[in-house]
This record gives C-alpha cells, sequence and structure tokens, in this order.
C-alpha cells in the first residue's frame, strides 16, 4: 500500500475504472492527486513523500547514497537503508 501514499508532482490521468463508469459521463476521465500501482511515477512519489518526514524523527541523509539515513543520539545509532521492490 506504500506507493498509494505518493503524490504526483505533475498531472496525470486514467480511463474511468471498470465497473466504475459514470453512465452519464462514460467519456470522462479522472485526474489522479495521488499515485497508483502501476504508475512510472509511483516508486519515486513514495520515496520523496517517505523520506520528506525522515528529518523531523533525526535522521541525516548520507552524503554517498540517497537511500541511506543515520540517526545518531547519546549512546545508539540507528541505520535506514530504503529498497523499494516495485515487482
Amino acid at each position: 500500500t506504500a506507493f498509494l501514499h505518493g503524490e504526483l508532482q505533475e498531472e496525470v490521468y486514467m480511463k474511468q475504472p471498470q465497473g466504475f463508469v459514470d453512465q452519464t459521463n462514460p467519456n470522462y476521465v479522472c485526474k489522479l492527486v495521488k499515485s497508483l500501482y502501476g504508475l512510472k511515477q509511483a516508486p519515486r512519489a513514495w520515496n520523496s513523500k517517505f523520506t520528506s518526514y525522515l528529518p523531523a524523527l533525526g535522521f541525516v541523509a548520507s552524503a554517498s547514497d540517497t537511500s541511506l539515513f543515520v540517526k545518531h543520539d547519546d549512546k545508539d545509532v540507528v541505520v535506514l537503508l530504503l529498497y523499494v521492490d516495485d515487482m
């Protein structure tokens, strides 16, 4: 369900889904405001949304890997590595 939370940066339209077609306006299309499975933008939209929250939680992005975040406190270190398998 992660991909459903990504916010799209560009306008994306789709045909009305089968079973949900407005019979009075069958040629209408839907403008997406959130990402959907199968969109090529979905992984990036989710990643942008997720990583935007990490600094508020004390994580710092690695300079060498855009998927790696580290959080230090007095005695602990938390290493967070993001990986998305969208198969």
